[in-house]
């Protein structure tokens, strides 16, 4: 067996064990009794142990070696060789057994975040964040760094970024979202959306959604839609990205929103050409890149005028206390802004001060500067600063998001990231399709999805996230695109003069 082949069978191996475990993730979050919690965690912790080793044994190192002298290797050949590669040099310094007891810690800890969020009461689940913020600074010394532990943890999520280049984005960015929003509150007219608002039944619900994911040519072969106390998409493997979301019973537009949302990141993922699989570029460019995308198809295409042209009489149909609702009405309705104390349900004016907000509070937990005991009250504090409102309880405060409960330091950021992103691939795709808006109001949606598979899914991760967004818009990131189309678009919405 040529080296070749070698390395190719030992990344099919690792793939095999990490479908499993996203199997074991995913029911973790949907179906898991509560009493199989502790047995699951342990299980998790033994797979994410075997995984890790093969991801940095002695034999893989070898194989990379060879390759990385070898002048014959294809071009996505050369790509797995120098992603893997610098994986495998970055995870080689963790112990595995240092790993394997994180991963038993985080899969207690998202149980205990789970029980804490249901009581609301940040007690319960304080010990387990705690540990999980040791955790990431130790994986912060492993990996190493120049200036700061937390670029550290943010090239995991973002290969290049680092803390002080997000400040450079941040700071221009809430200088021009802050005074813009309390303009549109101050002199805009609101949209009416009461008729949003009422009783509205699972089932329905989830109609809704089908419908949605339908027309955005989600492949349901491949996949499949379930509840979760928070919306995640899992890619099991080849053939099976799976999508859940979350029903709001008196707010019709929350579970389509993040059914869309999960949508969008499952296209990417299912858009990922076979010649990928198993090679370490079978996934997202970045977390920024797959953020991109999922907020694109909720924001950009979901709540345009465009869509609900198309997607208004198949909601009145499924949705009774529509059906006197106009288009128009319904597309302002969908772009209402207020600030709010949940992230998954902000709108996309005030997202990105939530995430600047996290952004502020965990780099201060891992540089030393915030101890984790006095985060409720820190974080009370910045939603008056950034949003204008207060959490009443933990649930609705700091205890809203899963992703501290299993470590996922230095991930918020993509959030912000993907907005930016989104609306400048999606300003490039208005250049190459021609009528791409009048093509979204008759429900053909495939293009606009062609056009993600060419320019950005059929990449993988084959490049990092500037040369891809250089290579798909001719541009280096460029915040100012997104906040263009904010302020045109909701100074229309909003009649602003």
């Amino acid at each position: 067996m040529s080296t070749l082949d070698a390395y190719r069978e030992h990344l099919r191996e690792m793939g095999k064990l990490e479908s499993a475990l996203a199997l074991l993730h995913w029911d973790q979050r949907t179906n898991l009794p509560r009493k199989g919690h502790p047995a699951r965690a342990e299980v998790v912790g033994k797979l994410t142990k075997m995984a890790f080793e093969l991801s940095i044994s002695d034999k893989l190192g070898g194989y990379l070696q060879d390759l990385e002298e070898q002048d014959g290797l294809n071009e996505v050949e050369r790509a797995s060789v120098r992603v893997v590669g610098k994986a495998y040099r970055r995870h080689k310094a963790i112990p595995p057994a240092f790993y394997e007891e994180y991963a038993v810690a985080a899969a207690r800890s998202e149980t205990a975040w789970e029980e804490a969020k249901e009581k609301s009461d940040f007690g319960l689940f304080k010990d387990h964040l705690e540990r999980m913020v040791d955790y990431a600074r130790k994986f912060a010394e492993y990996y190493g760094y120049e200036d700061s532990p937390y670029d550290a943890l943010i090239e995991e999520f973002e290969p290049g970024m680092t803390s002080a280049e997000l400040k450079t984005i941040i700071v221009p960015l809430r200088e021009k979202l802050v005074p813009f929003i309390k303009r549109l509150m101050e002199d805009g007219t609101r949209p009416e959306d009461g008729f949003m608002q009422g009783s509205f039944a699972d089932e329905m619900q989830r109609a809704l959604s089908l419908k949605a994911l339908e027309a955005m040519n989600y492949d349901l072969d491949a996949g499949r839609l379930d509840p979760s106390v928070h919306p995640f998409t899992t890619t099991i493997g080849p053939g099976d990205v799976r999508v859940t979301t979350r029903f709001l019973p008196h707010n019709i537009l929350s579970g389509l929103a993040s059914s869309m949302h999960e949508g969008g990141h499952a296209l990417y993922d299912q858009g990922i050409p076979d010649k990928l699989r198993w090679t370490g570029l079978d996934e997202g460019a970045s977390f920024g890149i797959h953020e991109s995308q999922s907020r694109m198809w909720e924001n950009l295409v979901g709540r345009s005028r465009s869509f609900w042209t198309f997607f208004a009489p198949i909601a009145r149909e499924i949705v009774p206390q529509l059906s006197s609702v106009s288009v128009e009405e319904l597309y302002r309705a969908v772009n209402t802004v207020e600030p709010s104390l949940v992230r998954v349900e902000a709108d996309e004016v005030t997202y990105n001060l939530h995430i600047m907000l996290r952004f502020e509070l965990e780099e201060g937990l891992i540089t030393g500067k915030i101890d984790t005991g006095d985060l409720p009250e820190l974080w009370r504090d910045a939603m008056k600063r950034y949003l204008g409102v207060v959490p009443e309880d933990d649930a609705h405060g700091v205890l809203q998001d899963v992703h501290w409960s299993s470590g996922l330091f230095g991930y918020f950021p993509s959030y912000m990231l993907g907005n930016l992103y989104s609306a400048q691939f999606f300003a490039a795709a208005r250049k190459d399709i021609a009528d791409l808006d009048q093509k979204i109001a008759s429900g053909k949606l495939s293009d606009l999805l062609s056009w993600l598979r060419e320019n950005i899914h059929q990449y993988g991760k084959m490049y990092e996230p500037k040369e891809l967004i250089e290579r798909v818009t001719g541009e280096k990131p460029d915040p100012s695109c997104f906040v263009r189309y904010i302020m045109d678009k909701y100074t229309d919405v909003y009649d602003l003069h």
